[in-house]
């Protein structure tokens, strides 16, 4: 596998991720008590801090992706044996 291919793929784990990552820790108005500005619609999130959903997504994609390549590597689960396991006899 080149160097493109590992980037391209880590990259596509990393957005996974991100959206997978996205809603844990959110509160609403509603949750929280607040009171929702003029404007703004009731669901939206009171607390949500980008850099820690960038850190989320992060480790999880690396995680993800490790799983990934140490498969490619070693062949745990090849393409027949999927096949095989989803064939209807």
């Amino acid at each position: 596998m080149n160097s493109y291919a590992i980037v391209a793929i880590y990259v596509l784990f990393w957005v996974i991720s991100a959206f997978i990552v996205l809603p844990f820790g959110l509160r609403t108005p509603d949750e929280t008590g607040d009171m929702v500005a003029s404007g703004h619609a009731d669901s939206a999130p009171v607390n949500f801090r980008p850099w820690i959903v960038v850190l989320r997504a992060t480790i999880l994609s690396a995680l993800l992706f490790g799983a990934y390549y140490a498969n490619y590597v070693y062949g745990w689960i090849t393409a027949e044996a999927v096949a095989a396991y989803f064939r209807v006899s």
